[in-house]
């Protein structure tokens, strides 16, 4: 995924109200940002910091430019960190249709935003008539306490808990379910679940897994020009 236009650097004052943030442009004026994150951003929202902004043309928008990275030191230098949680399920998308994750590739046909479970919408379902159908739901993961390990959740996650259940019920039902972690930090070398931010999110996890659901990690490569998922990266259970 290739930003549209060149990103606008930034200095962040403050991020607030979770969906807001101020930032002064290199003009020196400050504006406010949409931040499209729900989520802590723990170790991510450190005022001073550098960060990198995408600008919207369309005129409906009440704010034009959208927080898209940080520049952070994790543990292994300064690097860029995607905050947009719009952006995996695009990447995903696109990783499906190239047929770039192998664990899921194979299927004739790719569904986005299917209904399932108790009013739930699954990320990607996953059909072809010579297999079971495939329930794939993604996170985003920009989680990092120690250098190298990746974590979610950076926040506790009733709805987190919920997909998982509701993945269970699909493999006892048949079907095949994956969960995806998708990690916006290139220097990830390993993921975890942050199990003391939300025990009752890695119990789900404990339930799910021992009810058949799978689980992938993926890094992505973060720079100003886009986004592109690399490789997996080991789950530490």
């Amino acid at each position: 995924m290739r930003f549209s236009a060149p990103l606008i650097p930034a200095t962040l004052v403050k991020r607030y109200k979770r969906f807001l943030a101020d930032v002064t442009l290199p003009s020196g004026e400050t504006i406010t940002a949409h931040v499209a994150n729900p989520g802590a951003m723990t170790g991510l929202a450190a005022p001073g910091s550098r960060v990198w902004l995408s600008k919207s043309d369309n005129p409906s928008r009440k704010l034009s430019h959208s927080w898209e990275l940080i520049e952070v030191d994790l543990g292994a230098g300064l690097e860029l960190v995607g905050v947009n949680t719009g952006h995996p399920n695009p990447l995903v998308g696109a990783a499906l249709a190239a047929g770039a994750i192998p664990e899921l590739a194979g299927y004739a046909t790719i569904r986005r935003e299917v209904k399932y479970g108790k009013n739930s919408r699954v990320d990607f379902l996953l059909e072809d008539p010579s297999r079971p159908p495939c329930y794939v739901e993604i996170k985003n993961v920009h989680l990092m306490r120690k250098p190298g390990l990746a974590e979610f959740p950076d926040a506790k996650t009733e709805r987190g808990a919920k997909h998982l259940e509701e993945l269970g019920d699909a493999v006892a039902a048949g079907a095949r379910a994956v969960m995806l972690y998708l990690i916006q930090i290139g220097s990830a070398q390993s993921f975890a679940l942050a199990r003391d931010i939300d025990p009752k999110y890695g119990a789900a996890y404990d339930r799910a897994r021992g009810r058949g659901v799978e689980a992938l990690a993926r890094r992505c490569t973060i720079t100003r020009d886009g986004i592109e998922i690399a490789g997996p990266v080991p789950i530490v259970e």
